[in-house]
């Protein structure tokens, strides 16, 4: 429960997290944004860390002139491209037999099984749409992966999707994120992005739970 407090309070007040990071680690900051991107993207045990969100404010903060645009969309592509190629390639080496492990703390097979249904119905293009998808899109490039998708096709879509997410969400942030009405309610703006990116999953699980 605890931890789960804690996300909530990540999440809902990650401007003023950041800020701070910003103030205590200066230009490191970068790096540490690069490694929460890899791992979300790229480790399927933390599906949770707050992608859309992080992306927003980053361009938000960076609008505010406390770090470069430029550098932020060039570097977290780079870290979105490559958590999704260690998570494609992690997925081949390891195969069908993960559909076998048991739910755990760190491990949600639901959503392995609702991600590997979605890419079933909508083929490559899934590893650029659910880049827009929480926990969905962190399975997405793992599935790819055991169902041993061409890695020149695969990458294709990765690059396009990671660019296109990444650009997007900084891009966004950037433009409106320090807009009077937007800044006066940041907190309700951010519950609105994690609750509009995570309607999607939400729905699926809900047709998949009456399919039953």
């Amino acid at each position: 429960m605890d931890l789960l407090l804690q996300l909530f309070d990540l999440v809902v007040h990650l401007d003023t997290h950041l800020e701070a990071l910003l103030r205590d680690y200066g230009t490191w900051v970068y790096a540490i944004l690069f490694l929460i991107i890899f791992c979300e993207t790229g480790l399927v045990v933390v599906p949770f860390l707050p992608g859309d969100t992080l992306l927003f404010i980053a361009g938000a903060v960076a609008a505010k002139g406390g770090m470069n645009p430029v550098l932020l969309m060039v570097l977290l592509s780079a870290a979105a491209i490559l958590g999704n190629t260690v998570n494609y390639w992690v997925g081949r080496y390891l195969g069908p037999r993960v559909f076998h492990w048991e739910d755990s703390r760190f491990f949600n097979r639901s959503a392995l099984v609702r991600t590997h249904a979605f890419y079933q119905r909508h083929g490559g293009k899934t590893v650029v749409i659910t880049r827009f998808l929480p926990i969905i899109r962190t399975f997405a490039p793992f599935v790819a992966g055991i169902g041993s998708m061409d890695h020149a096709r695969f990458q294709l879509f990765n690059v396009g999707g990671g660019v296109l997410w990444v650009v997007s969400m900084i891009g966004a942030g950037e433009l409106f994120g320090n807009l009077p009405l937007v800044r006066d309610n940041l907190t309700l703006v951010i519950l609105l992005i994690a609750g509009v990116s995570l309607l999607p999953a939400m729905i699926g699980y809900w047709q998949q739970r009456r399919a039953h």
